[in-house]
């Protein structure tokens, strides 16, 4: 890597034009880090470090129970550690206390101000000579020459604007000019203009939408006489832009010469988009305090929705046991998964303990699903009362933030209340954003009485799985099936097995049919069967197929389908509409509304009193031969008394996205000993959402059908038509948008069968890049944002951008769409927010979303908005699983969603960072897809699949810095920092899941 320029470190700026240092310097104020590219600055700013220091994370907190200053996050896992706590009872005091301001006088250490650490005395002589403490004073000093650079001197003053603010696209296609002046202020003085340029003109590599021009030519400054100087702007592209001009004076008197220097910026964008959607408050993090014990709770009245169905047994109560509950609540994310493997699992999960694993997992889950409703804790608000309801407003309740069903209960309190007690609220009505809650008679309250709201986790959907994980079904085939449970013989070919199919495309497609005569083919009590189906190959459809084939074949057998939510389920069911209402029910649960169910669905259903969804009575349950619902909901099938094995055989639709307790809720309560499994999944895409990083850690994450495709007897060839069957024709999307994917995902295995017509819509498009490449990678240098105390990221530009295209989209005559062909994919639900705002007024209808809520949906179009940017954070996105960065999974899910037309607006020196993104990125590049801001790297060159481009950058780009000074740097700060706490900012953008 090139040196820095001695002269640009001792001055400012070097007057070399044939200097073959580095010059390109870039300073981060809040680390006192200088870097010496861009893209160093944005791996620095990627850093936990700088990350931590923005978020105030590296702010000390002092224990005064203790004697001692506390890192601000790590201040929780003090407060309930060992030592405190000890210290606290020794006291005779509660050792729940709030940090105060940190004390710089410890005994035996000197805290250094300028590294913000405080250092042993002993070591204080080693610390000052370290490479990490003159990093510090090198900065400092560094910053000096930098800010005299931009210091008026010598009598010499350059006034005028050079921030060129917000510019419309069209203005800043044209070019805009601003203007200043030079101005000599000493009458006396003799100054000469030697030089005026740009920072970035003649660096190798770097293209500068700034020019300078002065109306006169260089020479001597005259008094009373202002120099005029013009710095144009001229770009096109939505995003943030920044060079500096370097003016070089000399003194002909003292033969010296000097620098001043202004900074130039602007922002390509909307004007009125960055107005609407602008933080409306700086972001302050949220203080998470702890909750008061609930000691008393006076219970509200229940609606109606928790009566209507007629159970035979009780779910058990499943509360999470104390020693667990205990080891929870201290130590890291890491001590807790050692602590937990350590205390509480299995040392090997086999049949025998096949229950007990998951039980705990499921517990570590609910753990953190209830520390996370804290984050919708309110306090001083009101209620409206009427007649015998209590309505309460709850922001984000349209967007499941918190989900919210009919008959959870949510606490209320007065402040004066006693501690600890609270009155109980079942809700009875949901509204766009607000609740109606019924309590018990002795409630009372005023209209400008303030109350403090708790919600509570609804725990029916947790024990539903606990009772699962009770019952006796242990079965080895099911569990844990091996080639010894296989039959004999080769598996039924086509050939040997013509059907007489429903839906006859299927027998243009062998995989599909093989799948099916597999299925209908299988002896009882087989291994479970599986469908992989990568996207748009049809899974659901091979489904749909082989239960009607399974009931044609059989006419004694019936069949329990279930999928993981209510819209999978729905869709078994419409495409099952051949079927008369004496042979198909669809089960809802009673909490939904009729609203929310298809109208050509409604028939299938029962209503009880034509308003709560129930069942019919039992003798007639039994008489169905396909009945479908939600994976969870299933428990009700043995909770009303249906017996065991009662189904032939146990369907479950997108097994991938549901857990494996929440798929053997059917399994383990209806199957026996000759039940037929059938999963259809694609464990390449998302699996189930996990709120717990303990729970993901120890395998919850893991699908049944993403564990049985790890096991030897679904090996896609040796168990081809015996226990698997992978499907290979897409019928989506355009093979430029399918190549990426398919090769990095699928082996190269799907092959392109979509409609021409629908396909190929967009080919010849005039908004894209290469005109037989539906792939558009739009390049943008924005700024990421947050306000209030929301953690969520949003970016104005990329908002700004995403519009655009939409305008475009829609006003296109020759290249129709409608609001429903176009899918806004983006990982932070702020984001979503902002698109919505500026679309409401242009395309209200399409939808926004995360990339879960677009797994198994389909669009002409989709434009997905990545938002991180290279200013902050990006690391943010690398250490967790909510980014696009971190998550292969969700990179392929956000991909595949597009038929004809895909659209990535985002940050490339961001995106680039990881191996994937910078793969796809060097694939759209290299088919002249790519438009914005251009790439920083060789795409030409192949990706290292291991990555570390952020570290590679970080290395070699930060300055000062050696293997010493960053082992001292680990003693003294990183040290300090808990790299794995779970804090709750990170669940925000992580959607909650309506599972009944």
């Amino acid at each position: 890597m090139a040196k820095i320029c001695p002269q640009l470190l001792a001055t400012g700026t070097c007057v070399d034009s044939t200097c073959s240092y580095q010059h390109d310097l870039h300073s981060c104020d809040i680390c006192g880090v200088m870097c010496s590219t861009a893209s160093a600055l944005a791996s620095h700013t990627s850093g936990k470090k700088h990350r931590n220091r923005v978020a105030g994370k590296n702010n000390m907190l002092h224990c005064s129970i203790c004697e001692r200053n506390v890192m601000a996050h790590n201040w929780r896992a003090h407060v309930f550690g060992g030592p405190h706590t000890r210290a606290a009872n020794s006291r005779g005091i509660s050792g729940v206390i709030k940090g105060e301001d940190v004390v710089t006088d410890i005994p035996g250490n000197k805290f250094c101000d300028l590294c913000r650490v405080h250092i042993p005395d002993n070591l204080w002589s080693l610390h000052i000579r370290s490479r990490f403490h003159k990093r510090q004073e090198g900065y400092q000093a560094m910053k000096a020459v930098f800010d005299e650079a931009a210091r008026d001197k010598n009598g010499v003053t350059i006034e005028g604007v050079f921030n060129f603010d917000i510019i419309e696209p069209t203005v800043g296609a044209t070019g805009l000019n601003l203007s200043s002046k030079i101005k000599l202020t000493v009458p006396q003085s003799r100054i000469t203009l030697v030089e005026v340029k740009l920072a970035s003109v003649g660096r190798k590599g770097v293209s500068s939408s700034f020019s300078v021009a002065i109306d006169a030519s260089l020479g001597l400054l005259k008094y009373g006489k202002p120099m005029n100087v013009v710095s144009v702007f001229k770009q096109s592209h939505i995003g943030r832009y920044e060079d500096r001009i370097e003016f070089t004076f000399e003194d002909v008197q003292l033969k010296k010469r000097f620098l001043i220097c202004r900074t130039l910026r602007a922002i390509i964008g909307n004007k009125a988009d960055h107005q609407l959607l602008r933080p409306k408050a700086p972001y302050v993090p949220r203080e998470r305090l702890e909750r008061q014990p609930v000691l008393s709770v006076v219970e509200g009245i229940a609606p109606p929705t928790l009566t209507v169905i007629p159970y035979a047994f009780k779910l058990p109560a499943a509360n999470i046991p104390k020693p667990l509950l205990s080891t929870l609540s201290h130590g890291s994310v890491s001590e807790m998964i050692r602590n937990v493997r350590r205390m509480f699992l299995p040392s090997v999960l086999d049949s025998d303990s096949y229950a007990r694993h998951f039980k705990h997992l499921l517990w570590i889950e609910e753990f953190r699903m209830d520390r996370d409703m804290e984050r919708y804790d309110m306090t001083g608000v009101t209620l409206k009362q009427h007649r015998s309801y209590h309505y309460l407003e709850v922001p984000g309740l349209a967007e499941k933030r918190p989900s919210v069903l009919v008959g959870d209960r949510i606490l209320v309190q007065k402040p004066e209340a006693a501690k600890g007690h609270w009155y109980e609220g079942g809700v009875h009505v949901l509204h766009q954003a607000e609740v109606g809650l019924r309590f018990h008679g002795s409630f009372s309250g005023g209209p400008g009485q303030h109350y403090n709201v708790r919600f509570k986790l609804n725990r029916i959907p947790m024990r539903r799985q606990h009772q699962a994980m009770d019952t006796v079904f242990s079965q080895e085939r099911v569990l844990f099936p091996a080639k010894a449970h296989l039959p004999p013989g080769l598996y039924p070919s086509p050939v040997e097995k013509r059907l007489k199919l429903f839906n006859p495309l299927l027998a243009k497609n062998n995989p599909q049919l093989q799948a099916v005569i597999s299925i209908v083919n299988q002896p009882p009590g087989s291994v479970p069967f599986v469908v992989f189906g990568p996207p748009g190959t049809g899974k659901t459809i091979t489904m749909v197929e082989a239960i009607q084939q399974v009931l044609l074949a059989n006419p004694k057998a019936k069949v329990l389908a279930c999928a993981p939510s209510n819209s999978a389920a729905d869709l078994i069911a419409s495409r099952l509409s051949r079927l008369s209402t004496d042979e198909l029910f669809r089960f809802y649960a009673p909490s939904r509304f009729k609203n929310q169910v298809p109208d050509e669905l409604l028939p299938y259903a029962y209503l009880r009193d034509d308003t709560h969804f129930s069942v019919p009575p039992l003798a007639r349950m039994k008489q169905f031969r396909v009945i479908i619902t939600t994976c969870v909901s299933a428990s009700v099938i043995s909770g009303i008394g249906i017996p065991r094995g009662h189904y032939s055989h146990i369907f479950i639709d997108e097994a991938g996205h549901a857990t494996e307790p929440e798929v053997f809720i059917s399994v383990k309560t209806m199957a026996d000993n000759s039940t037929n499994i059938v999963l259809s999944g694609d464990p390449k895409q998302l699996g189930p959402i996990i709120r717990s990083g303990v729970a993901r850690e120890l395998g919850l994450e893991k699908s049944y059908i993403e564990r049985l495709m790890d096991r030897d007897v679904y090996d896609i060839q040796t168990g081809y038509g015996r226990s698997v069957i992978k499907l290979v024709k897409n019928f989506r999307s355009h093979q430029a948008i399918l190549k990426f994917p398919n090769e990095n995902f699928y082996n190269g295995d799907l092959q392109q069968c979509g409609d021409p017509g629908v396909i190929n819509s967009f080919i010849g498009s005039p908004f894209l890049p290469a005109k037989k490449f539906p792939i558009i990678f739009h390049g943008i240098s924005g700024k990421d944002d947050r306000e209030s105390s929301s953690p969520s990221f949003f970016n104005i530009d990329e908002v700004s951008q995403v519009k655009a295209y939409v305008e475009k989209l829609r006003a296109e005559r020759q290249f129709r769409v409608t609001d429903h062909d176009i899918g806004i994919i983006t990982p932070y639900h702020a984001q979503c927010l902002k698109i919505r705002a500026v679309l409401k007024a242009v395309a209200d209808e399409i939808k926004v979303g995360s990339v879960e809520e677009f797994q198994g949906q389909e669009r002409r179009v989709i434009i997905i908005s990545t938002v991180r940017s290279s200013k902050e954070f990006v690391e943010y996105d690398l250490r967790h699983t909510l980014g696009f960065v971190a998550n292969p999974r969700r990179f392929n899910v956000a991909v595949t969603r597009a038929k004809a037309l895909l659209i990535v607006v985002g940050d490339p020196q961001v995106l680039s960072l990881d191996p994937l993104w910078r793969s796809f990125l060097n694939y759209v590049h290299s088919n002249n897809g790519w438009t914005g801001q251009p790439p920083t790297w060789d795409t030409s060159v192949p990706v290292n699949p291991e990555g570390g481009y952020d570290r590679i950058i970080r290395e070699e780009a930060q300055l000062d810095m050696n293997d010493f000074s960053r082992r001292l740097e680990a003693l003294t700060i990183a040290g300090t920092l808990d790299e794995d706490t779970e804090a709750l900012e990170v669940q925000v953008d992580r959607p909650w899941r309506d599972m009944e």
